[in-house]
């Protein structure tokens, strides 16, 4: 399954403005661990549909959000909802503690 993309420039609308919370991955090109952990979002993706968007956010080309929301290393995944920052993890995680971290943060 496909992710949603962000940019800067619609990040209020496809991230803050969203009716459903939504999980930001923080990424880059040249990052290893945000590689490893990409299969996971995906493969997880199909299982919380209804329960939370995935949206990643290059870094390198995306500079702005990474920086208002204090984002030092990657990969970071941050959960927003209602337009709120709510809870964020740094670093791979394997999917049942994604799972997990996402059901007790929404």
């Amino acid at each position: 399954m496909a992710l949603g993309q962000t940019t800067d420039a619609t990040f209020q609308q496809d991230v803050l403005q969203s009716p459903l919370p939504v999980l930001v991955d923080f990424w880059a090109e040249w990052c290893g661990p945000c590689k490893m952990m990409l299969p996971i979002l995906e493969e997880s993706a199909p299982d919380l549909v209804d329960k939370i968007k995935i949206i990643k956010l290059n870094i390198d080309q995306n500079p702005g959000i990474p920086s208002a929301f204090g984002v030092r290393s990657i990969p970071t995944l941050i959960i927003f909802k209602n337009g709120q920052a709510v809870a964020q993890k740094t670093g791979v995680m394997p999917k049942n503690k994604l799972i997990e971290w996402i059901d007790s943060s929404i």
